[in-house]
């Protein structure tokens, strides 16, 4: 197993074939996406979704939205998390706003733990964040998000999947992906879902992630 600190280094590392699998986020997915197999999508709350997040200190409840948040500090979790990163901008850029001058200061977490914290502990007046990680940690450790509050929520966009590189061989890929598929009806893999907040996984379709392809051809990516 290979952790790394930012989506950057994962993407490198898939790059290089220097990882067979990954579990990623949906952007770095559909930036790699001619390099990449899906392998499977995860399910939260019993679907293969998710959203973010717009979220203030509770000292700041009275921010309702990003018009608010204008000239203010805003966090961002990584240059290439979609609910991080992506979804706050597009927004922006749908109100009409440029999202380079549109705060005073942003600054990047590379986590969104980190992202969640740092709204709570005032160094930012706003984030986006990952609503699956909100959500969790707020079931198991309240203590870190009890002092934030989620004001809005996005649209749904494709779960983050689980990938292989192209050159994976056809057992492996199978082996992965079939163990992943059937961890609902194993008691250790059921064991480990509940401990994830997932309900488990399924094949999945690159369909699940047109959204977010489309999102990244505004900023002229992908």
């Amino acid at each position: 197993i290979v952790q790394r600190d930012s989506y950057r280094e994962t993407m490198d590392l898939l790059r290089l074939e220097q990882l067979d699998f990954a579990w990623i986020c949906s952007y770095p997915y559909v930036y790699l996406k001619q390099q990449l197999r899906l392998v499977a999508v995860p399910l939260y709350l019993s679907r293969p979704f998710y959203r973010a997040y717009l979220i203030v200190s509770l000292k700041n409840r009275h921010i309702k939205g990003l018009p608010q948040l204008r000239e203010k500090v805003f966090a961002y979790a990584d240059p290439y998390s979609l609910t991080g990163h992506l979804v706050p901008r597009y927004q922006l850029r749908k109100m009409g706003e440029d999202p380079e001058k549109y705060f005073s200061k942003t600054f990047f977490t590379y986590s969104h733990r980190n992202l969640i914290e740092a709204v709570a502990d005032g160094l930012a007046h706003g984030a986006s964040v990952d609503g699956y990680v909100w959500d969790s940690l707020n079931a198991l450790k309240p203590e870190i998000t009890r002092r934030t509050f989620p004001v809005s929520q996005s649209q749904e966009f494709g779960f983050p999947p689980f990938v292989a590189r192209l050159g994976v061989a056809e057992e492996d890929f199978a082996a992965v992906q079939n163990m992943l598929i059937g961890m609902r009806q194993d008691q250790r893999g059921n064991s480990l879902l509940q401990h994830l907040n997932l309900n488990g996984f399924i094949h999945g379709s690159p369909g699940l992630y047109d959204e977010v392809a489309k999102m990244m051809r505004a900023f002229g990516e992908g």
